[in-house]
C-alpha cells in the first residue's frame, strides 16, 4: 500500500486534471493508524506535495506545524461517524454545484452509480468551514456515500483513497448527465 501522504498528492493532482476541483478548492484525507492525513489549508490541488499534508488526531488536534484546511472538521466529524472509512474526497465540481439547488436528492441515471452510490442526497447550505455544516454531513454519510452541498461542492467515502476519489467521478458524472438531459 502507497502511503497517505503519496495517495494526497496522487489524488489531489487527480482531481484537478480530471476537472474535479480547481485551484485551491477541495480537499481529501485518509485515516491511516489512527491519524488523519489530510490537504493543508491554501495548499494547491494540482500542485500538491507531501509538504503540504497536514496531520491530525481522532480527537482533533494538529501534529506537526502544517494547518490543516478548513474542512478538517468535516473530515473528522465522518471519520467519527463511520468506522469503515478510512477517506474522504470533498471536492467542488462543476457540475455537482451547479445542480446542487435541485432538492434534496439528485436522481440516479446510470447503473454504475445505482450500484455504487444507491443515492445522491443534496445537503442544504451550511457556511464552509463550520460545525454546522460537519455535523449535517455526517449525518448524512452515516447511511450514503456521497453528497451534494448545496452551493458547495461534493463529499464521498470509501475504504480507500481510490474508491472515494472514484465514487466522486460517479456524482459528477451524474450530475452532467442530469444537467444535460434538463437543459436540452
Amino acid at each position: 500500500m502507497n502511503s497517505p501522504v503519496f495517495q494526497l498528492v496522487k489524488y489531489s493532482r487527480l482531481a484537478h486534471e480530471r476537472g474535479l476541483t480547481a485551484a485551491f478548492g477541495g480537499n481529501l484525507s485518509v485515516l491511516f493508524n489512527g491519524k488523519i492525513f489530510v490537504k493543508a489549508t491554501g495548499a494547491v490541488m494540482d500542485d500538491m506535495s507531501g509538504a503540504q499534508v497536514a496531520v491530525m488526531t481522532l480527537d482533533g488536534k494538529q501534529v506537526g506545524g502544517v494547518r490543516p484546511s478548513s474542512e478538517w472538521r468535516l473530515h473528522l466529524a465522518i471519520y467519527r461517524a463511520r468506522e469503515d472509512v478510512r477517506a474522504i474526497a470533498h471536492l467542488h465540481p462543476s457540475y455537482s454545484i451547479a445542480v446542487s439547488n435541485i432538492g434534496e436528492r439528485l436522481p440516479i441515471i446510470t447503473p454504475e452509480a445505482e450500484l455504487y452510490l444507491r443515492r445522491i442526497p443534496v445537503v442544504p447550505f451550511r457556511p464552509a468551514g463550520s460545525e454546522e455544516l460537519a455535523e449535517e454531513i455526517a449525518k448524512v454519510m452515516e447511511e450514503y456515500d456521497a453528497a451534494i452541498m448545496e452551493n458547495h461542492g461534493i463529499v464521498t467515502v470509501g475504504r480507500t483513497l481510490r474508491e472515494a476519489f472514484y465514487k466522486a467521478e460517479l456524482v459528477e458524472e451524474s450530475a452532467k448527465l442530469w444537467y444535460l438531459r434538463e437543459k436540452h
